[in-house]
Formats: C-alpha cells, sequence, structure tokens
C-alpha cells in the first residue's frame, strides 16, 4: 500500500475509532445508521475484535465450474472492463459467503486485499471479520452500502464499498453477493444503479443456465413418473420436482438426505441404495443421473426384514444364552447396542475402567457376583482393555454351561489380539458397528431420534440444508460427537428450524467427504506426515517429498489435504 494512503487510513481511524464504539456501546443510537448499528452489534456479540488481523484459518477449495461463477464471469467481465482505471475493485462471493472472484485495477488495491487476507476462499461473514458490504448483505438479505468508518474491522475503513445480493429468479435463494469497492476518497452514488444492473444480468444467466439443464430434468421426470405409479423424485441444482405418490412419503429431511445421494461420487449413471426414511419406512432408491445435471430417483417401499430378523435373533438369545461381541470404533453405540441385546433380565453393566479405580480383585469379585446368577445379562463394556488375568476369569466363565447371558464390546474384532481376541472367538453372535462416515444414509434418522431424546420441542426440527450438512461430515467421534453437536444446536434454538448458523462453523460444510482406496490413503498420510515435519511449508514438503511445488499442490486437492491437517493428525 502507498504510504500516503496508509497513512490517510490511519487518520481516518484515528478519527472515527473511537467515535464508533461510543455510538455503538449506546445500543446504535446517535448518528449511527439504525442497520449499521445492529451490524456492529452483532460483530460485538460475536466476540469480534476490531483492531485485530483477519485471520481465516479454512483452507477452502472453490468450484470454479460452479453456476454462480459460469453465469457470473462474462457479466463481471463486461463491467470490470468498464471500471478499468477508476481503481474500483469487485469482490464475488458465494451463498456460504466465501470469495470466488476478486478483481482490481490498481495494484495497490490487490496489495491490501492480500494483506487482509481477502483472498479466494476467505470467509466474510459477519461473524467472521464484522460489519462489511458482503456479510452483513448475507445476514440482512437486501443491499447495504458501508461507508469507510462504519467497518466493524478498522483494516477496512479505508474502503468504502456497496453490496447487492444475487438472487436465484427461480428459487429465491440468495446465490451470492457482489460488491464495489473503492478507496474511502473514491466512494460514487452512481455504484447502486451499477451494481444492480449487473445483478440483474447475472441473475438472468444463471436462469437461462437453469432453463437448459430443468428442461432435461423435467423431461425425465415425467417419462418416469408416466410408466409406474411409484414414488418419483428429481433433483436438480435449484429445482426439486415429485409426484403425488412421493410427496405423500417423503419429509424434507428425507428429500435433503436424497439430495445427499444424488451428489455422492459415482461413475455409473445408475446405482442402487437401501435405507431408511425419516419415518423409519425402510425403502430402495434407484437413482438415474440426467446428462446436464440433476437425477431422477424412484423410491420403493420394501417390508422390514431386517426388523423382523432382529427380534428373530434377540429370541434365540434368550433361550440359548448366547455369547454376544458388539464391535467397532469409539462412538459407534456399542454399549447402546448391547444393551438392547440384554434378552435376559436382570442386566448387568461392567467396565473395565473400574478395575483401576477400585482395584482389580475387587471387579474380580463383581464378575463373579454377577455370573452366579445364571439367569441374568451381563455385559463387559470393553474386553481389548481387561487385563490378562481378568480375561482369563472371563474366558473361564464364558466356557461354562450354567451360566448367564454374556454380551461383551470391544473395538473392531480385526484389531483385537491375545486373550480378547480369543474370548471374541468365542462369541457365537458377532455385531460390527459402521462408523458413520460409511453410514451417511442414518444420519438423518439417527439426528432425528437425538434430538427428541434430548428433550427438544417438538417444533424443533432440522431444515434440508442442515441435514445436507451433518450427512456430510466424517465424524470421527461417531455418534458421541454427532450427539454433541445436536445438543450445542438445541441449546440455541428452543422453536422452529434449525439452519446453518445453528451449525457449529466447522461442521456447514455440504460437500461429502468420500471414503478413500487405500492406496489414496496411503498417499496422504505421506503428505500429511511431510507438511507436519515441514511446520505446514509446501516449498520445503514438496522437496522432501521429491515432487514439484505444483504436483503438491495438485496431490493435496485430490486427497482433501488441508494445510491445517498437518497439526490435527
Amino acid at each position: 500500500m502507498h504510504p500516503l494512503q496508509d497513512r490517510r487510513c490511519q487518520t481516518e481511524r484515528a478519527k472515527t475509532g473511537g467515535v464508533m464504539r461510543a455510538k455503538i456501546s449506546n445500543d446504535g443510537s446517535g448518528d449511527m445508521r439504525p442497520d449499521i448499528a445492529e451490524s456492529w452489534r452483532r460483530a460485538n456479540l460475536a466476540g469480534l475484535d476490531p483492531t485485530a488481523p483477519f485471520q481465516d484459518p479454512a483452507d477452502v477449495e472453490i468450484d470454479t465450474e460452479s453456476s454462480l461463477l459460469v453465469g457470473a464471469a462474462p457479466v463481471l467481465d463486461e463491467l470490470e472492463s468498464s471500471l478499468r482505471g477508476s481503481s474500483y475493485a469487485t469482490v464475488l462471493v458465494d451463498r456460504d459467503c466465501r470469495v470466488v472472484r476478486r478483481w482490481f485495477d490498481d495494484r495497490r488495491v490487490g496489495e491490501r486485499f492480500d494483506t487482509l487476507n481477502l483472498r479466494i476462499g476467505a470467509s466474510l461473514l459477519e461473524d467472521t471479520i464484522g460489519t462489511n458490504a458482503l456479510g452483513t448483505v448475507m445476514e440482512t438479505r437486501r443491499s447495504i452500502a458501508i461507508n469507510g468508518a462504519e467497518h466493524f474491522a478498522q483494516s477496512l475503513r479505508c474502503f468504502s464499498c456497496y453490496g447487492h445480493p444475487i438472487r436465484h429468479p427461480l428459487t429465491k435463494r440468495i446465490e451470492g453477493v457482489l460488491d464495489i469497492s473503492a478507496k474511502i476518497n473514491k466512494a460514487s452514488p452512481l455504484l447502486p444503479p451499477l451494481i444492480a444492473r449487473a445483478v440483474h444480468d447475472i441473475e438472468q444467466r444463471l436462469l437461462d443456465g437453469s432453463r437448459a439443464s430443468e428442461k432435461s430434468l423435467l423431461a425425465a421426470f415425467q417419462v418416469a413418473a408416466g410408466l409406474r405409479r411409484r414414488a418419483i423424485v428429481a433433483i436438480g441444482e435449484n429445482i426439486v420436482l415429485s409426484n403425488q405418490s412421493a410427496s405423500d412419503l417423503l419429509s424434507a429431511a428425507d428429500i435433503a438426505l436424497l439430495r445427499v445421494l444424488m451428489d455422492g461420487p459415482t461413475t455409473r449413471q445408475d446405482s442402487k441404495v437401501e435405507l431408511s426414511l425419516a419415518s423409519g419406512q425402510p425403502v430402495k432408491i434407484h437413482i438415474t443421473k440426467i446428462d446436464g445435471g440433476g437425477a431422477v430417483l424412484r423410491v420403493d417401499p420394501c417390508s422390514s426384514g431386517r426388523t423382523r430378523s432382529v427380534r428373530r435373533s434377540r429370541s434365540n438369545l434368550a433361550s440359548a444364552a448366547a455369547r454376544t461381541i458388539v464391535a467397532g470404533e469409539p462412538g459407534t453405540g456399542r454399549t447402546t447396542r448391547a444393551r438392547q441385546l440384554a434378552a435376559r433380565p436382570p442386566a448387568k453393566l461392567l467396565r473395565p475402567a473400574l478395575a483401576l479405580v477400585n482395584g482389580r480383585e475387587s471387579w474380580a469379585q463383581d464378575f463373579q457376583n454377577a455370573v452366579r446368577d445364571s439367569t441374568g445379562s451381563v455385559c463387559i463394556d470393553g474386553i481389548d482393555l481387561l487385563p490378562d488375568e481378568l480375561l482369563d476369569l472371563v474366558i473361564e466363565a464364558a466356557g461354562a454351561r450354567d451360566r448367564p447371558q454374556l454380551i461383551f464390546t470391544s473395538g473392531p474384532i480385526r484389531g483385537l489380539t491375545g486373550r480378547a481376541a480369543l474370548l471374541a472367538g468365542m462369541a457365537t453372535q458377532r455385531e460390527e458397528l459402521l462408523p458413520l462416515s460409511v453410514r451417511r444414509t442414518d444420519i438423518p434418522e439417527i439426528a432425528n431420534a437425538m434430538l427428541r431424546s434430548i428433550g427438544a420441542d417438538k417444533s424443533v426440527h432440522f431444515t434440508p440444508r442442515v441435514v445436507q450438512a451433518l450427512s456430510a461430515q466424517s465424524w470421527p467421534g461417531n455418534l458421541r460427537e454427532l450427539n454433541a453437536v445436536i445438543e450445542y444446536m438445541a441449546n440455541r434454538r428452543t422453536v422452529g428450524g434449525l439452519v446453518m448458523d445453528d451449525l457449529p462453523e466447522q461442521y456447514r460444510s455440504v460437500d461429502p467427504a468420500t471414503p478413500m482406496a487405500a492406496l489414496d490413503q496411503a498417499a496422504r498420510d505421506v503428505i500429511v506426515a511431510a507438511l507436519r515435519h515441514a511446520s505446514g511449508n509446501k516449498v520445503k514438503a514438496a522437496r522432501a517429498l521429491g515432487m514439484s511445488r505444483t504436483t503438491l499442490y495438485a496431490r493435496m486437492r485430490t486427497l482433501r489435504i488441508a494445510t491445517s491437517d498437518a497439526w490435527t493428525s
């Protein structure tokens, strides 16, 4: 930034910083415009510091082929060509308020953007950077001008900006925000009509683009709905079509889940999947992708044979006092499932941790007392955590003829060794609980059950966008992590629909993370280790790996590696 311009910004901050604070501290009274005062209040409630530098820790990859960027590109090319030589800059953010395009004709403005970390992928939400002409538009859903000192962050008060929302003409959903910014002495009353015209042209291109893809989708839907009297749904980027059978069968949460399935990576044009709807109805989904985007889905209800099978197995357990093991990663619901399988009351739960707290002798005595009653059920929650001498005791009891029903839980069976593996081998009934990362289709049903179990008001429900976000997460903490997020959301809203802003910020992504092949996972581990060893420096990591920096960047994108992964894994 030019020294004179920098001194001018410092002078402006010195003049306005204290005054603005005084105005906002009085609930927006004084000369501050009400919408600006409300925005400052939101920023203060978010705990932002107006003097702090902007730090966006997220490393987000932008979809360069998104409908917003494709539709906006020709319009912005023309707009920016007309702005050359004027020192104006343009910024475009997507519906998540992340920068997807920026332009400036003045090199010093570009340097200022870089200094402020206003780069591609940066989040400009109000709770990230405070009052600004992009995040505030997202919050208020209407256009706004932010004049210099009205910015919450002092580092932005050198600019005057005007932001205008871009709404899709069909769905009326905000697809993004377009902003024109200028140095504080370049603000012009001509900005609003100029940017409004550009936004109108972008919205028209979004409509034209939708018409082409939706025409193919509509034709495919009409063919599918006409052939059979079955539940048929067509899902495109901005449209959902359903026949009466589908409307009677599917809820909003089900539609959101179907969108997740439709967006899932598959090389096949047609695919099938079985899942349970929010109502508990098991169904088979036949997905047919349509050229140009979208998919037609046929939803066929099916009988709940799996439920009958579980009931039969529980009956068998009661009559044969079977030895059962429930295995899986921590947080997958092993203990809950073990309690469900306890077919012989009373049920006694023994945890290995008590052997550390009360001593091994005390635990052994508790176990012997529990197995003395051959009519009950005894669950040992975590056999892989028991010392060998206690495992020997359990193995001896498991081999006895006159004993209660024994249920064990453990980590994945393939990881068991020694006496724990021997005890697991004695179990005649096995259940391996899968991690949530490979049970995405079950997440809406599980999340709804958790929401009800914590006592949330009946009116509280997940909006489709939130269901998408929940189904897209990898959930390394499995059910415990999901339950913690559900409790967090329920505490933020006591009535109505839970929206994206109710989610913790790190859970707001709707891009599903797909399982990797073993070779790709191994390559990912090597790259993450190299980044960690290089303290996140990509140049050093590329040199250590014997590849160019460009190749490293490409592999990081392919393998979904963020720089932050070097510090978290």
